[in-house]
């Protein structure tokens, strides 16, 4: 008697952002990976759809003093401030080993002023390995720049245009704060400049006391919260978002399973990104990606398109 060994075929897990092709849906937030090596000991990055790399400025940044983390119920705090090697260092030290990996790597950009954000979009695109640039202007860590641009449309725009214009064909993907009034403006906003995606959310601003000393907990006062306690106000606003424009929604925020990630997909995003997680448990991503690819099999599903924005809305 022959063993019944049909499967359902393999669903079409790519992602397009302008004119990047991903993979497969599951990326790893800027911030998180480090400069895109820092994981090969637990597996091959080839299996992301990509890889937002930590986040660069046009010179090298020491961050914040400590204390940079601080855990809370169901979540972490951090305030590390943007500490990293700047530009040109990351370009002659640590781009060269991202020659080898197997997946999209995506440089995640901030500065404090226009200028700098536009220098940086140029010095990169004129990178081969950097397939596109993440435009952050939601960091709530540090003192000039990022969070102001991202907290009004108007500069928000402004910037988004001017970044795809410096990016030379490179897609421009628009990370997104949620300390704002409304996301919807704000994706529509980045869609207005002329981005290929729009990301979010990025952290919360948010403060944690010693009781003991009376004093911060972080070094910085205030830090940006992440973690599963903000997922269902993050999938929320990826909602919210992913009805406010057309362009591809890149959900993140406390994604810890399979089942969280695929509540962003239900609720729009076309591809997610595993932040907080990454510290907790290495290996989420893979299950993460194998975890949707099951859901889609078991659903008979043929891709990720079928399930993005089907979230059902019970009738009045």
């Amino acid at each position: 008697m022959k063993s019944d060994s049909t499967q359902s075929p393999r669903p079409d897990l790519s992602v397009q952002i302008g004119p990047l092709r991903l993979k497969n849906p599951v990326t790893v937030a800027s911030g998180t990976f480090g400069y895109g090596t820092e994981y090969l000991p637990f597996y091959d990055p080839a299996r992301l759809g990509g890889i937002f790399l930590k986040g660069l400025t046009l010179e090298t940044r020491p961050g914040n003093l400590p204390q940079r983390l601080a855990e809370t119920p169901s979540g972490l705090m951090n305030a590390i401030g943007l500490q990293n090697v700047g530009v040109e260092e990351f370009i002659a030290t640590k781009l060269p080993a991202l020659q080898g990996l197997g997946t999209a790597c995506i440089a995640n950009i901030c500065g404090s002023t226009v200028e700098d954000y536009i220098a940086l979009a140029r010095r990169l695109a004129a990178e081969a390995r950097i397939d596109a640039l993440e435009l952050n202007v939601s960091c709530p860590n540090v003192k000039a720049g990022c969070l102001a641009f991202g907290s009004d449309p108007v500069m928000t725009e402004d910037v988004t245009r001017r970044v795809v214009e410096a990016a030379e064909g490179r897609p421009v993907i628009v990370k997104l704060s949620p300390n704002v009034a409304s996301i919807a403006t704000m994706a529509r906003a980045t869609e207005a400049g002329g981005a290929a995606a729009v990301s979010l959310v990025n952290t919360f601003l948010a403060l944690a006391i010693d009781v003991r000393t009376r004093r911060p907990r972080l070094g910085n006062v205030t830090g940006g919260l992440s973690g599963p306690a903000i997922r269902p106000i993050a999938v929320r606003m990826v909602w919210e978002a992913a009805h406010a424009v057309s362009i591809p929604v890149i959900g993140q925020g406390g994604i810890m399973t399979a089942d969280d990630a695929l509540e962003f997909i239900i609720a729009g995003a076309a591809a997610v990104s595993i932040g907080t997680a990454n510290f907790v448990n290495p290996k989420a991503p893979i299950e993460v990606l194998e975890g949707i690819e099951a859901y889609l099999r078991r659903n008979n599903l043929p891709d990720l398109v079928a399930l993005r924005g089907s979230l059902i809305l019970d009738e009045d």
